[in-house]
């Protein structure tokens, strides 16, 4: 039985928040039905205009870390600490539609208490490009993932594309993460923890599963975590500031800055990182940034200079903001909008035939 929540598509669109890069276990399993593993169960989600609508199979909702705001910080331009459930988005009816647990699971994943519409808003007056590139992609936000997934995920993104990154996560899960429950014939499982990634053998099995050199960064970078940390470690990282949080990361194999930004953005609560990979330097030299066309490479001076360009200009919530031009720039989604315009103009030229052969018709019967 399908469940249900208040949330606009202007506040959150699936079919590109799931899909832009920033998780790698959902999957559209029907047109407009998103399939994924989330707190330990696997979740089934779809949306019309105005809901939100999911199932949930498997054992119960994991709690065993937190959910907590620990090292959020408040929003602070154009009233935008205004939390959606104020304004009745996003909120539960209270006739027990979903459990509590659900609801706030589903809640902390997207985000569902920072306001999209107004920080859109907000963007869009400092910003007449971004204003420019809204209007078609509306409703993309930043999901709040477990830090842990998120940090393997995102070594497995080195030299990647989404589609190969996703299948190494998928293996990931499938050769060292819990089963979960098997949906129409397939096995879900979860994310592994951190220990069973620093076995000795983990970067060999890695290899035969085709990692190649990520295989090592993965396994190096679960030892480092358990000899000098232990599981909870890049949890705690919430609540140390962004500049301290994102050295931490680096120290770890595999990590560099664009990778632990997308870390401390999508998983660790510092919403100012701003990740810059190719996409984000050539947006930056077309759009913002002129002198980055000289430019022969992504040095570690520019990568700076470019996070704090898009940090003044877009204030603390800068990687949301980011986010939705990287999206814009992706092929699959630049396919996808020309797709619509497309198919919008034929719509249009066929109401204008039709409409003209109407006229036509009816100034016959005139003469008649």
């Amino acid at each position: 039985m399908w469940k249900s929540f208040v949330c606009p598509r202007s506040e959150l669109k699936l079919s590109t928040t799931l899909a832009c890069g920033q998780s790698f276990r959902w999957r559209e399993k029907n047109p407009g039905e998103w399939i994924g593993v989330l707190a330990g169960r696997v979740w089934l989600l779809s949306q019309d205009d105005d809901q939100i609508y999911f199932k949930t199979f498997g054992n119960s909702i994991r709690q065993d870390k937190p959910l907590s705001n620990v090292g959020r910080k408040r929003q602070t331009k154009a009233n935008l600490n205004t939390a959606l459930s104020d304004k009745g988005v996003s909120s539960i009816p209270e006739d027990n539609v979903c459990t509590a647990a659900e609801k706030e699971t589903l809640r902390d994943y997207f985000q569902l208490s920072v306001s999209l519409v107004e920080l859109y808003n907000s963007w869009s007056k400092s910003d007449l490009n971004f204003h420019q590139t809204a209007r078609n992609f509306d409703g993309i936000r930043m999901l709040r993932q477990d830090p842990v997934e998120n940090l393997f995920s995102f070594i497995c993104s080195s030299n990647n594309h989404i589609s190969r990154i996703s299948q190494m996560v998928e293996r990931l899960c499938q050769t060292y993460g819990d089963k979960i429950i098997d949906v129409d014939g397939y096995s879900f499982h979860a994310f592994p923890s951190v220990k069973p990634l620093a076995s000795d053998d983990v970067e060999q099995e890695l290899r035969a599963l085709g990692f190649g050199y990520r295989a090592k960064y993965i396994n190096q970078t679960a030892k480092h975590i358990m000899q000098y940390h232990d599981e909870n470690w890049l949890y705690s990282l919430r609540s140390l500031p962004y500049k301290e949080t994102k050295t931490e990361l680096m120290k770890l194999c595999g990590v560099g800055a664009k990778v632990a930004d997308c870390v401390c953005l999508m998983s660790l609560d510092k919403a100012e990182a701003v990740p810059v990979d190719t996409h984000v330097w050539q947006i930056a030299a077309r759009d913002y940034m002129p002198k980055l066309k000289q430019a022969k490479s992504l040095t570690d001076k520019l990568y700076g200079e470019i996070g704090d360009h898009f940090r003044g200009l877009w204030g603390d919530y800068a990687g949301w903001a980011h986010s939705v031009l990287f999206t814009a720039d992706l092929k699959q989604f630049k396919e996808e909008k020309s797709s619509e315009k497309l198919t919008e103009k034929k719509c249009q030229g066929k109401r204008k035939v039709e409409s003209d052969s109407f006229l036509t018709r009816k100034g016959k019967k005139k003469v008649k």
